[in-house]
């Protein structure tokens, strides 16, 4: 199914899929926060070095597939398979945006 995403987050999935830390990261305000795997990454700098080491450890494709608004954020539901334990997974992706950017995200099961 696609769903439309506002064009941070959409940037965002769009980055990820070419496996580049550095775009990754530019999808983000310089003091965005990243909580994934009860881990906080401060920074452009952290989410840069966030995603180098998750692209290196886990091969994956990620698919979203809904949308909704919890609050100040949106949480974008998205269907994960790939080489990682667990594999296939939905995970949720709660964005807090300012402006183009992204301020703030969170990656909970």
């Amino acid at each position: 199914m696609t769903i439309e995403l506002p064009a941070a987050i959409a940037g965002y999935f769009a980055a990820d899929e070419t496996k580049s830390p550095e775009r990754v990261a530019q999808c983000f305000t310089e003091t965005a926060v990243v909580t994934d795997e009860g881990e906080t990454h401060s920074g452009r700098d952290a989410i840069q070095a966030w995603k180098a080491s998750s692209s290196t450890k886990y091969s994956y494709t990620v698919e979203p597939f809904a949308i909704s608004a919890d609050g100040d954020r949106l949480v974008v539901t998205s269907h994960l398979e790939g080489d990682f334990p667990g594999s296939p997974v939905n995970l949720r992706y709660a964005f807090a945006l300012e402006g183009e950017k992204i301020a703030a995200l969170e990656i909970v099961l």
